[in-house]
C-alpha cells in the first residue's frame, strides 16, 4: 500500500528532479516566502484545496495535514488521505525550521535522515490559507482551515498561486468529505 509518507521522499529528491520527478515545473522561478509564519500560530490542522498531482499522492482525496509543537524545539506532522479504495493512510514526520529569520522555509521528514523542502510561500494574515510549495517549482499545495471555504476563497487562492508564477492549470482540486 502505498503511503501518503512519500510526499517527503518525493521532496527530499528535489535536488534530483531530472531524475526522480515526473511532474513538470509549475513555476520555474520560485519566489522566496512573502511573509514570516509565527509557528504557534500555523501549527493545527489545515486542508488541501488543491495541489499538483504526484504518483505519491494519485487519488488522495480528504487530504489534511496537523501540525504540533514539539518539546524538542521540532514541529510535529501527521498527514492524512483518503484513498480511493477508502482506507485512511497516515504518515507521521518531523520538520525543522532552516530559516530563523522568517520561519517560512522549513524541512519536512517521514524517513530517518531524508528531509525534503517545505516553504511556506504566502499565508493569509489571520492564518487562515496558505500556499505551500518547494524551491523546485514542482510542488504546490493550497491549504485553508476549513475543508470548503467556498468557491470565491478558492478562486482567490488560485489567483494568488499565478501571482507567485505558478502554472495553476497544473492545480487538480482536492474534494474534501
Amino acid at each position: 500500500m502505498r503511503t501518503i509518507a512519500l510526499l517527503v521522499a518525493a521532496l527530499s529528491l528535489s535536488g534530483c528532479a531530472t531524475i526522480f520527478d515526473k511532474h513538470p515545473v509549475g513555476n520555474p522561478d520560485v519566489p522566496e516566502p512573502a511573509k514570516s509564519v509565527d509557528l504557534e500560530r500555523y501549527v493545527g490542522t489545515w486542508y488541501e484545496l488543491a495541489r499538483y498531482e504526484q504518483g505519491f499522492q494519485k487519488g488522495c482525496e480528504g487530504v489534511t495535514a496537523t501540525y504540533t509543537l514539539r518539546d524538542d524545539g521540532k514541529i510535529g506532522v501527521v498527514n492524512r488521505c483518503r484513498e480511493p479504495d477508502g482506507d485512511i493512510d497516515t504518515a507521521t514526520g518531523k520538520a525543522k525550521v532552516v530559516d530563523a529569520a522568517t520561519n517560512a522555509k522549513l524541512k519536512v521528514s517521514f524517513f530517518g535522515p531524508f528531509y525534503g523542502d517545505y516553504w511556506v510561500l504566502d499565508r493569509g494574515d489571520d492564518y487562515d490559507w496558505a500556499i505551500v510549495g518547494d524551491p523546485s517549482g514542482r510542488y504546490l499545495w493550497i491549504l485553508s482551515r476549513w475543508p470548503d471555504p467556498g468557491e470565491d476563497v478558492f478562486q482567490n487562492l488560485k489567483a494568488r498561486a499565478a501571482a507567485l508564477g505558478y502554472d495553476t492549470g497544473y492545480l487538480r482540486k482536492t474534494a474534501q468529505p
